[in-house]
């Protein structure tokens, strides 16, 4: 098995070179990595060529946003699986991608997911909140339950399949994504017991209650793209869940 790992940057110099280094240092020997720069102008390309060719493609252009850079690696994958790891972000240790494919095969499963922890933005050390994702069991999105996405990793036939990231809907993209895949096409996966991936705090949808608004207008809309029906709670249960993350 062949293990795709897209990691899509912007002006993201301060921390690229940890996140590439967290992936070059993965134990797994079939590791494809794909950078995809959104045209950096503060040193983040030079970064990325100081690996040369231990990163397999790495493409540097204007582009449509943080999704529609996630697309482009996606469809330059050659794995058969796919993992997303933005530049903020790097993996917790060295045996993540060998635990994600050996649960995919062992469980012949179409997708695996893990935990993420969320760690200071200078000191990575000190964690500010831990996403324990628990076992999926169906219908779980209804009452606000969602993986991580960094510590997501499905199969490339299924982005054939199903489709792939939607630019219409802002930083929920992630959720209708996984709300497409697990609620509605019902796609099988497996869930790791491990922090997989640390996390840098400072995401955009949740920084204030106005930008908290506006992606809760588009988790509704992912809901009613897919022609789903929430309960009349399952959005506000949500961002619930991310404060019961601080303990």
């Amino acid at each position: 098995m062949k293990v795709s790992i897209i990691t899509v940057v912007y002006n993201g110099a301060k921390t690229i070179r940890q996140c590439i280094e967290s992936v070059l240092a993965q134990d797994f020997p079939e590791i494809e990595y794909i950078v995809i720069d959104g045209n950096s102008k503060d040193g983040t390309q030079e970064i990325v060529k100081e690996f040369g060719s231990k990163i397999a493609t790495f493409i540097s252009e204007p582009d449509g946003g943080i999704y529609d850079a996630m697309n482009k690696g996606i469809k330059l994958a050659t794995g058969e699986v796919i993992g997303i790891l933005n530049a903020d972000d790097f993996y917790a240790y060295n045996a993540a991608i060998s635990d994600v494919a050996a649960n995919i095969e062992s469980a012949d499963v179409q997708g695996c997911y893990g935990d993420l922890v969320y760690v200071d933005s200078v000191n990575e050390v000190v964690i500010k909140r831990k996403w324990i994702s628990g076992n999926y069991k169906e219908g779980a999105f209804l009452n606000g339950w969602m993986p991580p996405h960094p510590a997501f990793f499905v199969k490339k036939e299924l982005y054939e399949k199903f489709g792939l990231f939607r630019l219409d809907l802002g930083s929920a993209a992630d959720y209708e994504l996984m709300l497409r895949f697990i609620h509605k096409s019902k796609i099988k996966i497996a869930y790791v017991p491990k922090v997989l991936v640390k996390m840098r705090t400072g995401g955009v949808s949740n920084s204030n209650i106005k930008n908290r608004i506006a992606a809760n207008r588009n988790d509704m809309r992912a809901w009613k793209e897919n022609d789903l029906k929430p309960h009349f709670y399952t959005l506000w249960l949500k961002p619930l869940r991310k404060i019961l993350q601080f303990r």
